[in-house]
C-alpha cells in the first residue's frame, strides 16, 4: 500500500505513524496511509515558510500566476480521477465530488488571474507636496486548517490566495479525509513553487494543530470547523496577536411561504437539508413553513424523500452517500433520538440502512411538529436530520429563522416580489437564497456568515484579500 507522506521544505517526509483512509461506503477498502505528522515536524514545516517568506513575497506576479494556472489546469484535467478519489475518501456521490473539483480548479484559475491584478492607490494628500500610496502587502506565515466535509474545495480557497497575495503556508488538513489535500499538494509542488512556500502537516489537531497556535511565526491562522476549536483558535491567536478568521457552525433556516410554488419549494429543500449527506455548513435543518401550505409541504416533501436512493457514493443513479465515519453517524443517531424524546413526530425516515457494502447509511429522517426551542432547532447536527417548524405568516417566520445563535445562511421559497425583498433585507446570514437551496454558492462571491458562524473577513473571490494582505500607507515629499 503507498505511503503519502507530508511536504515539508519541499522534501517529502513520512514516519512510522500513519493515517489509514477509509471509504466510507466500503469500510474493507483502504485508500491509502497517509504520514501522521508530529509537533516537531509542525515547528520544522513553520520553520521552513518562515525562511521562504522574504523571497517569494517579493516574487513576481508572472511567477505566482503561472504557477496558479498550472495547478487550476491539472485540477481540471484530472477532474473524473480526483472528484472519484472525494467521493471515496468522504462519501460524496460521484456528481458531487466532480463537481466539487471542478470548483477547485475553478478558484485556483481566479485567482491566478487575481495575481495579474495587484493594485494599490494613489490619492492626494491633504497636505500640498504630499503624495500617497496605498498598497496591500502578504501578511507572512499562514497556518490553513480544513476540514472534512469539503476535502478539495475548502483547502483550494485558502491555499490559492494565500498563494496569490504572496504568503507562504503551513496546511493541516483534516485528519479524516487527507487524499484530496494531498493531491492539491503534490500538484502544487510539481508547479513549481520553490522552497518551503508551501508545506503539508497531516495529522492530529491536538498535536499538529495545537503546534501550529502555540508558534509566535505564525502571523495569520484561517479555519474552517467546529465553533468549539474555533474558540481555542481565537483565544490563541489573540495571545499572538494574529489575524484568524473562522467559519464554523450552522444552523439555517429555509422558510416556504403560502404563496410558494410547491415544487420549487420542496427540491430547494431536500437539497439543503440532505444532499452531501446534510455534511454542509450551510445545509438547511429548520424548514420553517407557514401553516396555509404546511401539510401540503409535509406530504410532498415525504413523497420526495422516498424517491431519493441511498447507497454507495461511486454507484450510479446514487442521490446521498453514506455518513463519513461511525462518530458522525453515532451523533446523527443520537439526534434523531434526541428529537423523539422532545416530542417532535419523526415523519419520515432515520433508519440504518444496510448496502453490499459495509457502510455509514443513514436514511435522511424528516421531523415535523418541532418547535425552535428544541436541541434540534438549536444545535448544528451535521447530518441528514431536519426539522419542520409549522408558523402563522411571513413575520413569524423571519422572527423563527432569525432565532438562532448562528447566521451562516437563509433561505426562502416565495412567489412574492414583496416578501423576498424584506427577506433578503432582514434575514440575519450572511448569505440568503430566494428560491434556492441554502447550500450552493459561485466560486468568485464573498462566502461567509454573521453571529456565531463566523469571524473576520469573508472567503473567496476578491474579498480575500482582506484576510491574506496588510494595508501599507507610504508618504512622499515630491
Amino acid at each position: 500500500m503507498k505511503m503519502f507522506k507530508n511536504l515539508i521544505a519541499s522534501e517529502w517526509v513520512g514516519g512510522i505513524d500513519v493515517i489509514l483512509n477509509i471509504n466510507p461506503s466500503d469500510t474493507n477498502d483502504v485508500i491509502g496511509e497517509y504520514a501522521r505528522a508530529s509537533a516537531e515536524d509542525a515547528k520544522a514545516a513553520i520553520a521552513a515558510a518562515k525562511a521562504a517568506f522574504p523571497a517569494w513575497s517579493r516574487s513576481g506576479i508572472l511567477e505566482r500566476h503561472a504557477i496558479l494556472r498550472k495547478t487550476a489546469d491539472e485540477i481540471l484535467a484530472r477532474k473524473d480521477e480526483l472528484g472519484r478519489l472525494l467521493s471515496r475518501e468522504e462519501g460524496k456521490t460521484l456528481a458531487e465530488g466532480i463537481g466539487e473539483t471542478v470548483r477547485a480548479g475553478q478558484i485556483f484559475d481566479f485567482f491566478a488571474g487575481e495575481a495579474l491584478r495587484l493594485a494599490g492607490e494613489v490619492i492626494p494628500s491633504v497636505r500640498p507636496d504630499i503624495g500617497v500610496e496605498i498598497t496591500r502587502e502578504p501578511v507572512g506565515v499562514v497556518g490553513i486548517i480544513t476540514p472534512w466535509n469539503f476535502p478539495i474545495a475548502i483547502p483550494a480557497w485558502k491555499i490559492a490566495p494565500a498563494l496569490c497575495y504572496g504568503n507562504t503556508i503551513v496546511f493541516k488538513p483534516a485528519e479524516l479525509v487527507p487524499g484530496c489535500s494531498w493531491a492539491i499538494v503534490d500538484i502544487l509542488h510539481r508547479a513549481g513553487l520553490p522552497k518551503g512556500v508551501m508545506n503539508l502537516v497531516m495529522g492530529k489537531g491536538s498535536v499538529v494543530g495545537q503546534a501550529m497556535l502555540d508558534s509566535p511565526d505564525i502571523q495569520a491562522i484561517t479555519f474552517t470547523g467546529s465553533t468549539g476549536t474555533g474558540k481555542r483558535v481565537a483565544l490563541a491567536s489573540v495571545e499572538h496577536n494574529r489575524k484568524y478568521q473562522l467559519e464554523m457552525g450552522g444552523k439555517n433556516p429555509f422558510v416556504v411561504l403560502d404563496d410558494a410554488d410547491l415544487g420549487v419549494a420542496v427540491e430547494a429543500a431536500v437539497n439543503s437539508a440532505f444532499f452531501s449527506t446534510g455534511q454542509r455548513c450551510t445545509a438547511s435543518s429548520r424548514v420553517i413553513v407557514t401553516e396555509g401550505i404546511h401539510d401540503r409541504f409535509v406530504a410532498a416533501m415525504g413523497e420526495r424523500m422516498k424517491g431519493l436512493v441511498i447507497d454507495d457514493a461511486l454507484r450510479a443513479g446514487t442521490h446521498i452517500g453514506p455518513v463519513v465515519d461511525q462518530s458522525q453517524l453515532n451523533q446523527d443517531t443520537d439526534y434523531i433520538a434526541i428529537g423523539k424524546q422532545e416530542g417532535a413526530k419523526l415523519a419520515f425516515g432515520g433508519e440504518l440502512l444496510k448496502r453490499d457494502t459495509p457502510g455509514f447509511y443513514l436514511q435522511p429522517a424528516l421531523f415535523t411538529e418541532a418547535t425552535n426551542q428544541m436541541r434540534i432547532s438549536r444545535e448544528e447536527i451535521f447530518g441528514p436530520v431536519a426539522s419542520v417548524i409549522r408558523v402563522k405568516d411571513y413575520d413569524e417566520a423571519l422572527s423563527v429563522a432569525n432565532d438562532t445563535p448562528f447566521g451562516l445562511s437563509s433561505g426562502i421559497a416565495t412567489t412574492s416580489l414583496k416578501h423576498a425583498t424584506h427577506f433578503k433585507r432582514n434575514a440575519e446570514a450572511g448569505m440568503v437564497m430566494v428560491n434556492l437551496p441554502t447550500a450552493g454558492v459561485d466560486f468568485h462571491v464573498p462566502f461567509g456568515g454573521r453571529k456565531g458562524s463566523s469571524h473576520g473577513s469573508r472567503e473567496q473571490g476578491r474579498y480575500a484579500a482582506e484576510f491574506y494582505t496588510t494595508v501599507k500607507s507610504a508618504y512622499t515629499n515630491t
